[in-house]
């Protein structure tokens, strides 16, 4: 479409294009050939509200397939997955009449106990962006825009409106904005939403270092930024800072766009930059929408088949003791646990989907036992409300699991939302109980997970034989539960966020979820697993775990230099057991280079390989430059220290199979010193360190034979001291026209 050129408009229908028309459409220019774009909820679903209009989830909305929460796309480790649920997302959308659907979600799980966590796909930026970055790509491949969210920091619920995340800069890049940069430079996302959050003290939708110097000068976003919905509070200040469009539509806020250009507060340049940028978004617009916005019965059948296909995918089997799963030998079953018929299936709030339908795993599994042979009895053991009497439903579920030959549990998290945090990682007390009583009575156990964050194993784990961590699958979730515990579909997830072993364990612990106003994000960079390992902190299962019905080697890793800062690798992956199966690549980057306190390994590049029994399969893997890079706050830049880089492949991120060390040349930064610069600096400096070296000694003279422990103890305090300081307290002076000389050597080098 032709260019808009903002100079045919007024300022009143400019200012107008910046806000809203109505809760979930921008406002149209027809004479500028501006149509309206009509933005809908998702990321897992099409959340399109034709007559109601609300951002939380109240209000209904039409029919849509639930398709797997980004909690359990993480899980998947597979970019297919992900571009597979964002197109089919497309797809419904554009029979709905949605032009740009609000996701993906790419915000960093800081904390177990963020409300939100089921719309975020990982503790991990790299995977986090590499997942969104497929799903922007597939939904915009179908004609539908993306909205990249929440922009940024935003990790938890508590007081999300006004809490200040702290943050230092080198924190930010590494992780909360890492995804956010991946997604947009690789996949060009049609929007980008800001956040309700304050960054450092400066609400995100207020935010000129975030929205225009980072996002727009550093990453080349040439999108539009979106508010959350309500989430500007000066439209002026917003508007300059880089919030393009304000949602949902305010007459108040186009009035003071317009208020502020006649009185000189605002240039107009900076409103007609945001038109073009709103304006563009009338590519992915229908001119004419569909007149009966629903899918049809195909398209439902379709897409519950698919919801299932990829729920499937996501799984994760933790444990499998005596290999109990899949479900093969055996003649009964006992299915126990309200789970199984009134599924948990996605979370609350504005990503909550009215789906076409839901399937349930008690159903699949009848459809399988029947095929086997097999009888299956099924008691609710607890009622997801609470109601009933707890030790009778307890008695019923053990007198079923007595007879059995497998008990399948089905517990998890009743009720998680947008809009508020948990207060723990605890399963509900009387499905604990549940899990205990069946574990002492049947035969073999299985517990069968649902829960959108993080939940605790402790206290019950020991005791059962399997666990399929299902988190929040979508409406075909319970289906896609009973394929992988009878085998017909083998588990291939791996977590994307370390289950702890405690809550107090977790790196936040101390400093989630703030106060007065702020929350201060005192672990740095050591966020996930990557605190846990730094740390030495035991989990129970880490970053990364997953099992299969199959098992897997990783042979002849070789790993070669392509450059000063870059590498490739070549693993051979081979399916070692008896039947099919998708195995994850998992490469680490282990360093101790430059001057920054690296966590003890980082996930740097993955791969997911299917094979068929006795299959092998070499990979080539390459590693940019970001794979090796700290940000460096000093320097302002991403950079590449010189030294020695490990390359890991890992099982998970605490179990590594195979590594290769080696040199990169990297880049040498060398500060340029002062009088203030401290002694270490100068010691460190590459080229000015030996001659100061020399300078120093010839100042000092030798150390008596009987102080040389103390003249080595005195400099190692000296590091820290500046060098006008510390000169001072010499016995010989340091000549000040050789240290100008070494003071522009620095600058030189």
């Amino acid at each position: 479409m032709p260019q808009l050129d903002p100079a045919e408009l007024s300022l009143e229908r400019k200012a107008a294009l910046l806000t809203g028309a109505d809760f979930w459409s921008t406002a149209a220019a027809p004479e500028a050939g501006v149509v309206p774009v009509v933005l809908s909820d998702g990321p897992h679903g099409v959340r399109r509200q034709a007559d109601t209009s609300d951002h939380l989830g109240l209000n209904e909305s039409l029919p849509a397939t639930c398709f797997p929460p980004a909690v359990a796309v993480g899980s998947s480790w597979d970019r297919e997955v992900a571009a597979t649920v964002a197109a089919a997302v497309a797809r419904e959308g554009r029979a709905l009449g949605a032009d740009v659907v609000l996701g993906p979600g790419v915000n960093i799980k800081r904390t177990p106990l963020c409300g939100r966590n089921f719309e975020y796909y990982s503790e991990d930026p790299y995977l986090s962006g590499v997942l969104g970055a497929a799903y922007v790509r597939a939904l915009q491949a179908e004609g539908v825009g993306a909205s990249v969210k929440h922009f940024a920091v935003n990790n938890q619920e508590t007081e999300r409106m006004r809490i200040s995340a702290d943050v230092d800069e080198r924190t930010l890049r590494e992780i909360y904005l890492a995804a956010f940069e991946r997604v947009v430079t690789e996949s060009s996302p049609a929007t980008v939403m800001c956040s309700y959050n304050k960054i450092n003290g400066v609400y995100a939708a207020e935010n000129h270092w975030l929205l225009t110097r980072v996002l727009r000068e550093e990453w080349g976003f040439s999108g539009a930024v979106v508010s959350d919905w309500g989430a500007v509070g000066d439209r002026v200040a917003a508007l300059a800072a880089g919030t393009d469009l304000e949602m949902p539509g305010t007459q108040s806020g186009a009035k003071e766009v317009i208020d502020a250009v006649r009185s000189g507060r605002l240039a107009e340049a900076v409103v007609d930059d945001a038109v073009r940028r709103v304006a563009d978004l009338s590519r992915f617009a229908r001119v004419t929408g569909p007149p009966d916005p629903q899918l049809e019965p195909e398209d439902i059948e379709s897409g519950h088949d698919l919801a299932r296909l990829v729920a499937a995918e996501c799984a994760v089997l933790l444990r499998n003791k005596n290999a109990v799963l899949p479900i093969e030998h055996v003649s009964r079953v006992a299915v126990v646990g309200e789970f199984a018929v009134a599924p948990s299936y996605q979370g609350g709030g504005s990503s909550h989907i009215n789906p076409t339908r839901v399937g349930t795993a008690l159903d699949t599994i009848r459809e399988h036992a029947a095929a086997r042979g097999q009888t299956v009895v099924y008691a609710p053991g607890f009622h997801r409300d609470g109601s009933g009497d707890p030790g009778q439903l307890r008695a019923d579920a053990v007198e079923a699991a007595a007879d059995a030959d497998v008990a399948l549990v089905f517990a998890g998290i009743v009720r998680e939302s947008e809009g508020f945090d948990r207060d723990d990682i605890d399963l509900p007390a009387d499905q604990v109980a549940l899990i205990d009583a069946v574990a002492a009575t049947a035969a073999r156990t299985v517990v069968v997970l649902s829960n959108g964050g993080v939940v605790s194993l402790e206290g019950w784990h020991d005791h059962v034989d399997a666990i399929l961590e299902g988190w929040l699958l979508g409406q075909a979730g319970g289906p896609a539960l009973a394929d992988l515990l009878y085998g017909v579909v083998n588990p291939s997830g791996h977590l994307a966020e370390t289950i702890p072993l405690r809550l107090a364990d977790t790196p936040a612990y101390l400093n989630f979820p703030g106060e007065q106003g702020h929350v201060r994000y005192g672990e740095g960079v050591m966020v996930g697993y990557r605190h846990y390992l730094t740390a030495e902190q035991e989990v129970r299962y880490p970053f990364g775990h997953g099992l299969s019905y199959t098992t897997f080697t990783t042979t002849g890793l070789a790993v070669t230099a392509t450059g000063p800062d870059t590498a490739r690798l070549s693993v051979t992956v081979t399916n070692t057991g008896p039947r099919a199966g998708k195995h994850v690549v998992q490469v680490y980057v282990a360093t101790s280079a430059g001057p920054v306190r690296r966590p003890v390994r980082e996930l740097r590049a993955f791969e997911k390989v299917e094979l068929a029994a006795g299959e092998s399969r070499t990979l080539t893997i390459e590693l940019d430059r970001r794979a090796f890079a700290y940000w460096d706050i000093e320097a302002g830049r991403w950079v590449v220290a010189p030294g020695e880089y490990v390359i890991q492949i890992g099982e998970n991120a605490a179990s590594i199979v195979a590594e290769q060390a080696l040199t990169l040349d990297g880049e040498l930064l060398a500060k340029e010193l002062t009088m203030r610069s401290t002694v270490g600096d100068w010691f460190d400096h590459p080229v000015v360190g030996p001659r100061f070296t020399e300078l120093l000694a010839a100042a000092m003279g030798a150390p008596q034979p009987d102080q040389s422990e103390q003249a080595e103890d005195g400099m190692k305090m000296a590091r820290g001291m500046p060098l006008y300081q510390f000169a001072g307290f010499l016995p010989g002076s340091l000549p000040s026209e050789r240290l100008d000389q070494l003071i522009e050597l620095s600058r030189t080098r």
